[in-house]
């Protein structure tokens, strides 16, 4: 593992995490014709209201603190959750897949419809899937790969 790694494993975890997740949603907002200052202008739309899709620079910014903010929160549920239970560990693929399973289903099932209306189950269920890859693929097999590593290391 990496100095950075051994030394703050949540550090680690927390910016390798959210740069992988925030690298993919601004890929994918090209993709689908937009930018990713708009992208990140709708994730401050979360927490500060529709008015920050008008910010500028300032809500793209408002909307990269709010990616971190809450990638934050769902490395140290997981850190929490790896500390009391060993088992997450092994074999980590599964638990990292079922953890960022996981974490779609409070994102796009509770938070997204309780602040913005959407739907669950989207109705497009291609776009669904788009959505479950990042949380599976960049968050939940990573987290569970570096506790896996961080236990070996020991």
């Amino acid at each position: 593992m990496t100095p950075l790694a051994r030394r703050s494993p949540f550090l680690f975890a927390w910016t390798l995490c959210g740069t992988l997740d925030i690298l993919y949603a601004a890929a994918w907002s090209v993709l689908a014709g937009s930018d990713p200052g708009r992208m990140l202008r709708a994730v401050a739309k979360g927490p500060f209201g529709d008015g920050a899709a008008d910010w500028g620079a300032a809500g793209a910014l408002a909307g990269l603190v709010t990616h971190y903010a809450i990638m934050a929160a769902m490395v140290c549920v997981w850190f929490a959750a790896a500390a009391r239970i060993p088992a997450l560990r092994r074999p980590w693929w599964l638990s990292g897949t079922l953890y960022g399973l996981i974490l779609y289903l409070v994102m796009n099932a509770i938070v997204l419809p309780l602040r913005f209306g959407a739907p669950f189950p989207p109705a497009d269920l291609a776009q669904g899937a788009i959505a479950l890859f990042p949380h599976i693929a960049f968050i939940g097999l990573p987290l569970a790969w570096l506790s896996m590593r961080q236990e070996n290391d020991r």
